[in-house]
């Protein structure tokens, strides 16, 4: 995880996945899952907050394409285009979409803003933000969770390899040196037969 962001989270703690899940989120999540690994939060906690944050960042996106999505989109011209199309996708695969638009990377925000432009109902959305939400909210967050187990014990296996590693990898650079160094020389010659 990136030094900012563990900051944040060690500085802000809940308030940080919650903003952070209220916005685009994957990234602070998995930090969270990991700092719930660790011991810095408690993982139902961050599981609950994100399905908080990141139910309401899609209803607050929603909202916003009923209100004045179509002069959103309009000021877009290369998305405005592609809006009809949506539409058609949402009239017959509107569940689906609907659960994993938040899994789309570049479509939190606005695939609901999209999908507010629609004819999708708003309780039908509601309910179904809400459990993409929860499922958001536990694969993102397992993921950090369990991939912080995993990354730790790889950690300690290198701890023990650490003598290998490093005469491991300057061996192969040395190889590969010496394989360019012959390659090059090699088409040399052959350049000067001809």
């Amino acid at each position: 995880m990136t030094a900012a962001i563990t900051a944040l989270i060690a500085s802000y703690g809940y308030l940080a996945v919650f903003v952070g899940t209220l916005l685009e989120g994957e990234t602070i999540l998995l930090a969270a899952g990991y700092a719930a690994q660790r011991g810095l939060l408690h993982w139902p906690v961050v599981i609950a907050i994100a399905i908080v944050g990141g139910t309401l960042g899609d209803q607050i996106a929603f909202m916003v394409g009923r209100w004045k999505g179509t002069f959103l989109i309009a000021r877009f011209p290369g998305l405005a285009h592609r809006v009809p199309q949506v539409h058609r996708l949402l009239e017959r695969h509107h569940v689906v979409l609907i659960l994993v638009i938040r899994f789309l990377y570049g479509l939190r925000i606005v695939g609901p803003i999209i999908m507010g432009t629609s004819q999708v109902p708003f309780f039908r959305f509601v309910v179904l933000n809400f459990v993409g939400a929860i499922l958001w909210a536990l694969i993102v967050s397992g993921a950090g969770y369990y991939f912080g187990v995993l990354l730790e014990v790889w950690v300690a296996d290198v701890e023990h390899m650490e003598l290998f590693i490093l005469p491991g990898i300057l061996l192969t650079g040395f190889i590969a040196a010496l394989w360019l160094h012959w390659r090059s020389a090699h088409y040399k010659d052959d350049s000067n037969d001809s």
